[in-house]
């Protein structure tokens, strides 16, 4: 039962890049877009992510629920040394939920819309940035139990140019989910063309910060370049992830919307494979050499067997609603330019 739990702690978190990071995406996008087009981005936005935003949370819930109850010392190590980055995490999903919410059913159209629209798109930058510095933080060896004064136990565990780095990629990472969403459900090739050269620009980001974390990882003794190359497991996932980028650009040029989509989901899965593999069942990595892990302790085997009951059968009713949910407004024609011009 402890692979289950684990089994749905990975893939709450994958689903929660793939849905939660296009959504955060969605801001990221309408942060550098011309101002031309942040009309045109910000209506086919709202439509496309409007009535399932808040269900994406879901996948982020569950994690932190499996977290709490399965595996208190992770839980508890990352709301302590990591309690600054995880607060303006949650700030920034309140304030972007806040703001989407006010900018789109606010009954006043007056000049708050523009302070709306900033918050929406500014926490939509700023929350996968710091979801991305915890990760980075949690394997960075960079958490010192040991420290005995406020700076080294809680700010530059985190403040360090491989987290920020970590959190950088992220961030494009979202762009690039969102642009080719948002390329899948536009029709006019004058919308279609804006998000693939926003696109473009996030896939050129995450590639510069790639090679920034290859860097900085070197340099900072951080072995990352053994945990995607040094197995056949990372090696081969590595390998699927690169060639899936490529083959999104394929699928995009040929306005194949399902190809483009599948090798999206390939790329992401094959990148957490390549990236978490090598130090799997190890979460968290302390600067002291100890560990934390997923597997090892036996005492709360008995909560893990009930978790593990509980995720089972809240699957059974949850996952099929949530998929008729996304049926349900996935089936919508009328977003502004997914419509054929006439």
């Amino acid at each position: 039962m402890l692979y289950v739990v684990v089994g749905f702690l990975w893939t709450s978190l994958l689903i929660y890049v793939l849905s939660g990071g296009a959504d955060f995406g969605a801001g990221i996008i309408e942060l550098f877009a011309s101002r031309i087009n942040k009309n045109k981005i910000r209506a086919a936005s709202y439509r496309a992510i409007g009535p399932i935003w808040e269900a994406n949370h879901m996948w982020l819930i569950i994690a932190v629920v499996v977290l709490f109850v399965g595996f208190p010392q992770i839980y508890t190590t990352v709301s302590v040394y990591l309690h600054i980055p995880l607060v303006i995490m949650l700030i920034g999903i309140i304030a972007r939920g806040t703001a989407f919410s006010f900018r789109n059913y606010d009954a006043v159209q007056d000049s708050m819309q523009a302070i709306y629209n900033r918050i929406y798109v500014y926490s939509s930058f700023i929350t996968p940035l710091f979801l991305g510095i915890i990760c980075g933080s949690a394997v960075s060896r960079q958490i010192d139990p040991g420290a005995l004064d406020f700076y080294d136990a809680y700010i530059f565990d985190w403040l360090n140019w491989f987290s920020i780095a970590v959190g950088f990629f992220a961030v494009f990472l979202c762009g690039f989910l969102a642009s080719v969403y948002l390329i899948g459900e536009a029709k006019d090739r004058d919308i279609k063309s804006v998000y693939s050269r926003l696109g473009r620009k996030m896939s050129l980001a995450m590639v510069l910060f790639t090679g920034m974390l290859l860097w900085v990882a070197h340099r900072e003794g951080i072995p990352l370049t053994i945990w995607i190359l040094g197995n056949k497991v990372s090696l081969i996932a590595t390998a699927l992830c690169v060639i899936s980028f490529v083959f999104v650009w394929i699928m995009i040029a040929a306005g194949n919307r399902a190809g483009m989509r599948v090798f999206t989901v390939l790329m992401v899965t094959s990148l957490l494979i390549a990236v978490t593999y090598s130090h799997f069942p190890n979460v968290i990595l302390l600067k002291d050499g100890h560990v934390i892990s997923l597997i090892g302790s036996k005492e709360g085997l008995r909560t893990i067997s009930i978790l593990g009951k509980a995720l089972l059968g809240g699957s059974v009713f949850i996952l099929p609603c949530l998929i008729y949910l996304i049926y349900t407004f996935s089936g919508s024609k009328d977003l502004p330019g997914t419509s054929e011009p006439e």
